[in-house]
């Protein structure tokens, strides 16, 4: 099996490389398109800032690329809302993979349990519904960093509660998203990414 990580100007991905590492999966980082289209799994991660990693996506033709992709795409974090209609952070437009815009997190007024943004830390998820996750995954705490969420809507495929109840996952068709990150989320990080690899 040959599993593509997406190499773009976003942090994150020698983590994500690592967690595959740990799992014993062969993988190659490449921004290279014959080798993303002709992988057998893509994974397209990111830390980083919506507006500028979008222009580097468009200046190096990546965005049509990722769009285009048929087999089983996953992207976590900033990839996951990469893959969304538009983001506030930078007012920019996206992929479009999923028609839903990414806000950004408002804190609560009076702020009475002193929540913070970014949410960062561990939080459950909870109403899973995609190939992703099974059963014993409902309820699981994994690891979120993000300023800016994805609301829930019809392409929620799981969710997680921070000021609001937000999308935690996204799946349509052949992509498939999560705003945490199963690389850092120990056991139940690394089924969620054995499941992604099984499909």
């Amino acid at each position: 099996m040959k599993i593509a990580i997406i190499k773009y100007n976003a942090g994150n991905i020698r983590s994500v490389s690592f967690a595959l590492d740990r799992l014993g999966v062969e993988h190659n980082i490449t921004a290279h398109p014959e080798e993303i289209k002709n992988a057998d799994k893509v994974i397209f991660p990111g830390v980083g800032e919506a507006s500028s990693t979008m222009r580097y996506l468009k200046d190096n033709k990546l965005d049509q690329l990722i769009v285009n992709l048929k087999q089983p795409v996953l992207g976590i974090c900033l990839g996951m809302q990469l893959m969304c209609s538009h983001s506030e952070e930078g007012d920019v437009p996206c992929l479009g993979i999923f028609d839903e815009p990414v806000k950004k997190f408002v804190l609560p007024y009076p702020n009475t349990k002193n929540i913070k943004v970014p949410h960062m830390g561990w939080n459950t998820i909870t109403a899973v519904n995609s190939q992703l996750f099974d059963a014993s995954l409902e309820g699981e705490y994994v690891y979120f960093v993000h300023s800016y969420y994805v609301a829930r809507g019809r392409h929620t495929a799981a969710t997680t509660p921070y000021i609001l109840p937000f999308s935690s996952a996204l799946h349509k068709d052949n992509f498939y998203a999560t705003q945490f990150h199963p690389e850092k989320s120990g056991d139940a990080g690394s089924r969620i990414v054995e499941n992604f690899i099984k499909l």
